[in-house]
């Protein structure tokens, strides 16, 4: 018989918890109470891949509860944390967006609660509600234009470093 703590954790979530997260922004009461209903819970435990670059995939995922690390292998097959994801954080729209493979890693590094969201979910809303399916397209655009400018801020800082080191160093010989 599963413990208090484990009937809560796989629990759907509230159309209150969702109104929390960015994603679900400007949704009406309806739309949160349909998806709370509707959208899969999946528990991961720490030290569980969620998926792995190149998979192949065709749903994303919400942290309702717990911590998520985004791992992304170099060319010389290590991987680098690129992100650490808690509670109201999103991942994996990329597969919906643009049918490619896995472009990262995704592992639980703490028990994890996660909304799936596949896109027979968005297409039902989309068939249901234009408008809600409309808003979180365009949270999922929001969200990738802040990551976008986050890794542009990453590079130039770099490439700055790279360059004052190589014109420092060049002037030394």
């Amino acid at each position: 018989m599963p413990t208090e703590s484990e009937r809560r954790l796989s629990a759907p979530p509230t159309p209150e918890s969702l109104r929390e997260i960015g994603l679900f922004g400007a949704l009406s009461d309806e739309v949160l109470d349909y998806l709370a209903e509707t959208l899969p819970v999946h528990l991961v435990d720490a030290g569980e891949h969620i998926f792995k670059e190149g998979d192949t995939g065709r749903e994303m995922f919400v942290v309702l509860s717990g911590e998520a690390e985004v791992l992304k292998r170099g060319k010389k097959g290590g991987e680098t944390r690129v992100a650490l994801l808690g509670p109201g954080d999103w991942f994996g729209e990329m597969s919906i967006m643009d049918v490619q493979p896995r472009s990262a890693s995704v592992t639980a590094v703490a028990p994890t609660r996660l909304l799936v969201i596949n896109s027979e979910a968005l297409d039902a809303l989309y068939r249901k509600d234009l408008k809600s399916y409309s808003l979180i397209v365009l949270n999922v655009a929001r969200e990738l234009s802040r990551r976008l400018r986050v890794a542009d801020g990453i590079i130039a800082d770099f490439m700055a470093n790279v360059f004052d080191e190589y014109v420092v160093s060049s002037r030394r010989k």
